[in-house]
C-alpha cells in the first residue's frame, strides 16, 4: 500500500476501496497525512503506552469500515518529536481528525471501536 497517493487504494480484482493504513515520522507527515486526498485520522501513540496497544484494534476497524473515505495514519511519537511537539500531546493516544491538511478535531484517550466510528463520522458529517 503506497503511503502517499492520489486517490484512495482499491483491490486489483473487485476494484473496492482497501482500508489505507501507514505510518509517518517527521519527514513523512507532510507528503502523508496534511495531502492527503481523503480525510485523515492520526493515531500519534507510543510503544510503550498500553493504552495505544488497546485503541489500535479499534482504529484499524474504523479504517476498514470507512475505507475509500478514510485514511489512518500512526505515527510513534518516540520516532517523530517534531510532530509530537507540533500538536502539543500531551498524552497518548492522542488522535487527530484531519481534512485538507488542517486538524478539525482531536481527543485523548483509548475508546472503543464503536465510539471512535461514531466521533469520526460525527465531526465528518460536521465539517462538510
Amino acid at each position: 500500500m503506497p503511503v502517499a497517493a492520489e486517490g484512495v487504494p482499491r483491490c486489483g480484482n473487485c476494484h473496492r476501496p482497501l482500508p489505507w493504513i501507514v505510518e509517518a515520522d517527521d519527514d513523512t507527515f507532510a507528503d502523508v497525512a496534511e495531502h492527503a486526498s481523503v480525510p485523515v485520522l492520526v493515531d500519534l501513540w507510543a510503544q510503550w503506552c498500553a493504552p495505544c496497544r488497546q485503541v489500535t484494534p479499534g482504529l484499524e476497524q474504523v479504517a476498514r469500515d470507512l475505507a475509500g473515505r478514510l485514511k489512518l495514519v500512526k505515527v510513534n511519537i518516540d520516532l517523530a518529536p517534531k510532530t509530537q511537539a507540533r500538536f502539543d500531546v500531551q498524552a497518548v493516544p492522542t488522535l487527530l481528525l484531519m481534512r485538507g491538511g488542517k486538524m478539525i478535531d482531536r481527543q485523548a484517550g483509548a475508546a472503543p471501536a464503536a465510539a471512535l466510528r461514531a466521533w469520526v463520522e460525527k465531526t465528518l458529517a460536521r465539517d462538510t
